[in-house]
């Protein structure tokens, strides 16, 4: 039979199309990691967000290449198998058409990437340490998967070269989730961080039932009504009033979380209010163990509204 006159079966289709995907996920799921790896070794003010700790952005990621990767590798070792023993099937359209598709969206971001570095540097603009980074890490990582797949379509990679290639691929990809896991801790401070995280969200809400109660009655409450639950400890909170125009709300941390110490300056937007700069109220830093906040009411930023009788 002529190698034109090879039809592809569905194990053919699926293997392939499998494969393909499995390499898609693999190279979004590792940029991700590696540019979440990057803006936690270089912080940049304009891109930080207060709940920096959170590890979700990189669980995802991490999670992914552990399950999709050695998927890859089996899918891909599948194909290469069907080529050893039957090498007219390397003429299957459902292969040239999958690697050309390939090939076309690597070759469009090696040029984005390209284009986007050049264009920042005649622009004037400040090429930062993690934009040259990810830049880099993008033109190698596309750059290998165009090369590879070039020199595959050209049949030109012996299969001591696969194997080579995927077991510096599997190197690179190991570093990468140890890295991940460096940053993201264990399973059992990710749980411990989502319950600081939470605690942190209860309080806000706590503070904007004082502020609330400022406003509209114009003092400040002896208590609170409906105390939020702590979902560690299963205890309310602590509030209490201090004076006339000042209060505390307390809880009870698992880490700490002072972003003074990582050099980043507190004059960023608070998340809830879009005009609002950062002021203590707005300052939610604690240490390790049983922590107060003190806050203080500005009638200028809360002016009070008084309730018509």
């Amino acid at each position: 039979m002529e190698p034109n006159q090879i039809k592809t079966s569905a194990k053919d289709f699926f293997l392939h199309l499998g494969a393909i995907i499995a390499l898609y996920t693999v190279f979004i799921s590792f940029l991700n990691l590696i540019f979440k790896i990057i803006n936690k070794a270089f912080p940049e003010i304009q891109n930080y967000r207060y709940y920096w700790g959170s590890g979700s952005e990189i669980s995802m990621p991490v999670a992914t290449l552990i399950i999709v990767f050695p998927i890859f590798i089996i899918l891909s070792w599948l194909v290469y198998k069907t080529y050893t023993q039957n090498p007219a099937k390397k003429e299957l359209n459902i292969r040239k058409w999958l690697i050309y598709i390939t090939l076309f969206i690597a070759g469009i971001i090696l040029t984005g990437d390209l284009i986007t570095i050049l264009y920042k540097f005649l622009d004037g603009q400040n090429l930062t340490t993690v934009f040259l980074l990810k830049a880099l890490i993008v033109l190698l990582v596309t750059g290998g998967i165009f090369g590879f797949y070039l020199q595959d379509i050209r049949n030109k990679i012996s299969s001591k070269g696969k194997k080579m290639w995927a077991i510096v691929v599997a190197v690179v990809i190991l570093i990468s989730i140890i890295l991940g896991f460096s940053v993201l801790g264990s399973p059992r401070s990710q749980r411990l961080l989502r319950y600081d995280n939470q605690k942190i969200s209860n309080l806000q809400m706590m503070q904007r039932q004082v502020i609330n109660n400022w406003q509209i009655y114009g003092l400040l409450p002896e208590t609170l009504l409906n105390y939020p639950i702590d979902p560690q400890t299963k205890k309310p909170y602590e509030y209490r009033k201090t004076g006339e125009m000042t209060f505390e709300v307390c809880a009870k941390f698992n880490q700490k979380n002072m972003m003074q110490e990582k050099g980043i300056e507190k004059m960023q937007r608070n998340p809830y209010l879009k005009n609002e700069i950062i002021t203590q109220n707005n300052n939610w830093d604690h240490k390790t163990g049983y922590y107060c906040f003190e806050r203080k009411i500005d009638s200028n930023t809360y002016p009070i509204r008084l309730r018509k009788k």
